[in-house]
């Protein structure tokens, strides 16, 4: 847990926990990132390297979500083929063990 205490112009102390685990998603990530470059001194701008890591830890994050979404989606196809084979076994063992009976 980490707290975090400020004081605002009018001198009241406001306090916030954050859970150690807690997440940003990519649009809490956009609002940060854009809420940065329109507050910073125009006299002294953000560096241009820590645009572009910031830049590319964002596309890797992106990048993570869209294989995750794949990978769930190939989980969930294999999972489904998995038990049509199951199904597909029983049936076959089934009517040869029938065919065999009558034999």
């Amino acid at each position: 847990m980490t707290s975090i205490t400020a004081t605002n112009s009018t001198g009241t102390t406001t306090s916030s926990t954050t859970s150690a685990n807690a997440s940003l998603d990519q649009s809490a990530f956009l609002k940060l990132m854009t809420a940065q470059l329109q507050y910073q001194d125009p006299f002294n701008p953000m560096d241009n390297s820590e645009m572009v890591a910031q830049m590319a830890q964002f596309s890797s994050v992106s990048g993570i979500s869209e294989m995750n979404a794949t990978l769930k989606s190939i989980s969930t196809q294999i999972s489904d083929q998995t038990a049509l084979l199951s199904q597909l076994d029983a049936a076959l063992s089934a009517t040869t063990t029938t065919t065999t009976a009558q034999a």
